[in-house]
């Protein structure tokens, strides 16, 4: 199939695909004589792997891990059971920032209970005053993490 077919029957960009194969995540399919890619049915498989993975969201280098192991069958799994475990790690911290991240959010939220006039919007002013007592750099991480993950 070429790179489209493969695009469409695994909803995944045609850029991201050709990403995966730069990164060495999708083994570089054979060409026709045309010099077109042909990608066939363990191209498809292993890129719904990996966007499986990426759904979880799991980084490339982690996914990178899983691809390794799988692609040794014989070899013993150990380093999936870490690798989920500290994965599993991740997500729960980063849910504790975004239950904290809520908090935030609902307390602006309660400081204004209707419109009015912009200069006397609570939420205005409590995130006015925020940003004076903590400076960009020093964001709150629950912040940071959801942002720039």
């Amino acid at each position: 199939m070429k790179i489209g077919h493969l695009a469409a029957a695994s909803s995944t960009a045609v850029d991201t695909i050709r990403y995966y194969e730069r990164e060495g995540l999708l083994p570089a399919p054979g060409r026709t004589q045309g010099g077109f890619r042909v990608y066939e049915q363990p191209h498809l498989e292993r890129l719904q792997f990996i966007r499986y993975c990426r759904g979880l969201d799991m980084s490339l280098d982690e996914v990178r891990v899983l691809l390794r192991v799988k692609d040794e069958p014989g070899s013993d799994c150990g380093d999936v059971n870490a690798l989920l475990d500290t994965h599993i790690g991740h997500v729960s911290r980063r849910i504790r920032e975004l239950r904290a991240l809520e908090k935030q959010l609902r307390g602006l939220r309660e400081r204004c209970g209707e419109a009015r006039q912009a200069d006397q919007c609570g939420i205005l002013h409590g995130l006015a005053a925020a940003a004076q007592e903590t400076p960009a750099a020093a964001a709150p991480t629950h912040l940071r993490s959801v942002h720039g993950h």
